[in-house]
């Protein structure tokens, strides 16, 4: 699984899964999640990454024409990128140790799923209990209002919202 995390939003992008990453897909990736962002990726200025060996001179290339400087994190130390080990952790309890995953293109599936639920619906303490990406306009309470569940992924997760 290769994803990136923005700090300052805790916004996902799930870049993409496969069973035998190289250094060419993962600059792949790197490319297409800059094209994805397209201008808003001038936002970014710094790209936190581990010492893992898939991550060449190019892929940081991909990020220093766009501007962005790439830190690297010091040896055998998971803190130091907790954000990134914190969305690992929630995506494990609550989403892929609850089901089979059968191919790479089922895991992509779930992830992005995930991802969307994470981004869209899921409240972060550190962003006052609201999701990343609030949605549109909330619709008031009442004491009368019905709810609307939405499951997804055969039920390991449910949404609610007010129905209209």
């Amino acid at each position: 699984m290769f994803f990136a995390v923005e700090i300052a939003t805790r916004r996902v992008h799930v870049l993409g899964a496969t069973r035998n990453p190289t250094g060419a897909w993962v600059t792949r990736q790197a490319r297409n999640l800059l094209m994805d962002l397209d201008q808003s990726a001038q936002r970014f200025r710094f790209l936190v990454r581990d010492r893992d060996t898939k991550l060449t001179d190019a892929f940081e290339a991909v990020f220093a024409t766009a501007g962005i400087t790439v830190l690297r994190t010091p040896p055998q130390s998971p803190r130091a990128n907790t954000f990134a080990e914190r969305w690992v952790g929630s995506v494990r309890r609550e989403c892929t140790d609850r089901l089979l995953i059968f191919s790479r293109r089922h895991l992509e599936a779930v992830l992005r799923t995930y991802a969307d639920h994470f981004n869209g619906h899921r409240p972060h303490r550190s962003l006052g209990q609201r999701p990343p990406t609030p949605p549109p306009e909330p619709t008031p309470i009442s004491s009368n209002a019905d709810i609307r569940r939405t499951r997804l992924l055969g039920c390991v997760i449910n949404e609610y919202l007010n129905a209209a």
